[in-house]
């Protein structure tokens, strides 16, 4: 049994990078941290308001030494860890990026919650003990699992708290929907007045509870919000926006940072939308013909719908 652990949420990002031999980088965990002797891959905690394409290259750089450039987005993965010798129980959504190296040297850091950086064939990975999203992301055999609570503990959908300048700060991840029909209609819902963006076209989605994968979320958030069941087919990409004094129904300024996964879902039945949560953020939802979606202004569409359009090639 678990011990009842006090409930946290963060964003991390981290590198999947190759060399000419095809090995992989990997950073091992020192004493220092809750699994001595793990190796994962190189990366760690998203700054508030920071782009996790610039979280990826700072903590690469900070872990092994070498300077990497972001090719691609590789995966987005989320899992509940607990750790007993600080007091917690910790659910992470890991953004997977593909990196190429740019430069520099391996260094070792004494005293650091990583202390060796090195290169290894899958083959010699596979042998290793590997923090269980590692070798998720990279298609090995999980070997070394993690403590994790039997079930996932209570914690809100929404967490603001006080930042050091006295504003409330909230960072949040999300999963939203480029869900398509096959009669070429995009599924689009409208914000609510009294809501960021409010009167603006949006996409289906929102954001994940503890424990939770962001696909499963996402799946979930479109039947709940519009009643549409759907399937996942790629993952498009994420968008990171902060808003420094965002105002909602709050009734105060919070300094907000949003990190949103975007999905192409295909809904092959779709229905009559029906809005659940009547009263929320959202006060209209419809399926839109393409051509229509491509017409709409700019300033019509929220930012993070813009972003996903734009990476479906849909605007």
């Amino acid at each position: 049994m678990t011990p009842a652990l006090e409930p946290l949420r963060r964003i991390a990002a981290y590198a999947v990078a190759r060399d000419d031999e095809g090995r992989v980088l990997l950073v091992r965990a020192s004493s220092r941290s809750g699994t001595p002797g793990v190796w994962s891959l190189p990366g760690g905690a998203v700054d508030h308001g920071e782009d996790p394409n610039h979280t990826v290259v700072r903590e690469t750089a900070a872990e092994t030494g070498l300077s990497v450039a972001v090719s691609g987005l590789h995966d987005v993965l989320a899992d509940m860890r607990s750790m007993p010798h600080r007091g917690v129980t910790i659910h992470t959504d890991r953004l997977i990026y593909a990196v190429s190296v740019r430069g520099g040297n391996l260094v070792d850091r004494v005293g650091r919650p990583t202390d060796l950086a090195r290169w290894h064939t899958l083959e010699e990975a596979e042998k290793l003990k590997l923090r269980p999203f590692t070798a998720a992301a990279l298609g090995l055999s999980r070997n070394a699992g993690d403590l994790r609570p039997e079930e996932a503990p209570v914690f809100p959908s929404f967490y603001a708290y006080e930042g050091p300048d006295g504003l409330h700060r909230a960072q949040r991840f999300a999963a939203y929907a480029i869900a398509t029909d096959p009669y070429e209609n995009l599924l689009l819902t409208r914000i609510s007045e009294g809501y960021p963006g409010a009167g603006c076209w949006h996409l289906p989605g929102g954001g994940t509870d503890y424990g939770e994968q962001p696909g499963t979320a996402l799946i979930r958030e479109l039947v709940e919000e519009t009643g549409q069941e759907g399937r996942l087919v790629e993952l498009l990409g994420v968008a990171s926006h902060r808003d420094a004094a965002s105002l909602g129904p709050e009734g105060y300024p919070i300094d907000w940072h949003g990190v949103r996964a975007f999905y192409r879902v295909v809904v092959d039945a779709p229905t009559e939308v029906v809005i659940h949560d009547v009263g929320g953020s959202t006060c209209e939802a419809r399926w839109m013909p393409l051509k229509e979606v491509a017409e709409l202004a700019g300033e019509q569409l929220t930012e993070v719908t813009a972003d996903a359009l734009r990476a479906a090639k849909l605007i």
